[in-house]
């Protein structure tokens, strides 16, 4: 059909140079904020590529709904400006016809939405969290960089060296501050190399020095020969303390605590928006062709950056216990719906205030 087929095609152009730009922003924005983190010492910088991939994954979801939001309002607003919808109109398609051709456009964005944002965000961010903290338990000798003071894991000492061997197992001019049970402790050594005792590695110092500063403000200085430090114990153990965005849907389901209901209704909350944002879509793009071209497109975007931050109001609301899953979901999301059929009902039959008083005098 005609009709159909002009929409889409329209869509479809205007969908993927949307997308193209908000998904760069997202990249330029992601990787920023990943080589801050990698400066930190919070993400290795071989990874930052694989940790920026797993973060814009997780952000897909509101892309693309935001993608097809954008899509569709420039689009019929387009049609507005350029009196396309006269046409329409005067063919006997009025504005309701509209959500066949934009249903018929978007039902595969939205089944990707909801399997990105079910499946792809738990797993993004789960593989995202493994880099992190794969890098956070490394050894202590590893985070050292040769010339830079460099904290521990524990957070509890600091490191200073330069490396002699490619293996990282022996080094010069060595300094370690420590700070432990309210008394700090100063370590310096011209040389030191790195055993494995038992399930743990110590840095064997040689020809230093140690200054003790003791609770009393008693300083307590030596000097020895060969001084053997603790920089690293075995493995930790591993505890489910996993945040709720990386725990899988069906977990969530299973385990319907207020964190876990919280994560839930997020994310179907990201399915349900992107299907209540075709149909406020249509309602947005009225334009007069007298007025503006990016008055309505900046009310559209307003309009989603709200609806955006209720989903993640709600979040926080359910999780807290303030609010009920299934309260949440049919206060926003059923609310938003009705919101947008009856605006869509009132600009396809014309209703006005004055309108609907006049008749209803009339029928009585």
């Amino acid at each position: 059909m005609l009709f159909h087929s002009t929409v889409r095609k329209e869509l479809a152009r205007s969908f993927g140079a949307s997308l193209v730009v908000l998904v760069t922003i997202v990249m330029t924005m992601t990787l920023v904020r990943t080589l801050s983190q990698a400066s930190r010492g919070s993400v290795n910088p071989q990874e930052v590529m694989m940790v920026m991939g797993y973060t814009v994954l997780g952000y897909l979801p509101p892309v693309l709904t935001l993608s097809l939001f954008i899509a569709i309002v420039g689009t019929l607003s387009r049609m507005y400006r350029d009196s396309e919808m006269v046409i329409w109109f005067s063919a006997g398609r009025g504005l309701s016809a509209f959500l066949t051709p934009l249903f018929s456009f978007a039902w595969p964005i939205l089944l990707v939405v909801a399997g990105m944002a079910l499946v792809v965000w738990p797993w993004a961010n789960e593989q995202a969290r493994e880099l992190r903290d794969r890098y956070g338990r490394r050894g202590d000798l590893e985070r050292v960089a040769p010339g830079q003071f460099q904290e521990s894991a524990s957070g509890r000492r600091v490191f200073f060296l330069d490396k002699d061997t490619p293996d990282n197992k022996s080094g010069r001019n060595i300094f370690i501050s420590t700070v432990e049970q309210g008394k700090e402790t100063v370590t310096s050594a011209r040389s030191g190399r790195v055993d494995e005792i038992g399930t743990g590695q110590f840095l064997m110092l040689s020809n230093g020095q140690r200054l003790e500063s003791l609770p009393d403000r008693q300083m307590r200085i030596s000097e020895f020969e060969e001084y053997g430090s603790r920089v690293s114990g075995g493995q930790l153990a591993v505890q489910d303390d996993s945040p709720a965005k990386t725990r899988s849907t069906w977990r969530l389901v299973m385990e319907p605590t207020p964190v876990n209901q919280a994560e839930l209704a997020w994310r179907l909350g990201l399915a349900l928006a992107a299907i209540n944002f075709v149909v406020l879509a249509i309602t947005v793009s009225s334009v007069n062709p007298r007025a503006g071209r990016s008055g309505n497109l900046v009310f559209a975007l307003f309009a989603f950056v709200v609806y955006y931050n209720l989903l993640n109001l709600g979040h926080a609301w359910v999780g807290s216990g303030r609010a009920s899953f299934g309260g949440f979901l049919l206060a926003v999301h059923g609310s938003a719906f009705l919101a947008g059929l009856l605006w869509l009902g009132k600009q396809h039959n014309a209703w006005t205030i004055g309108g609907l008083l006049r008749r209803r005098r009339n029928h009585a």
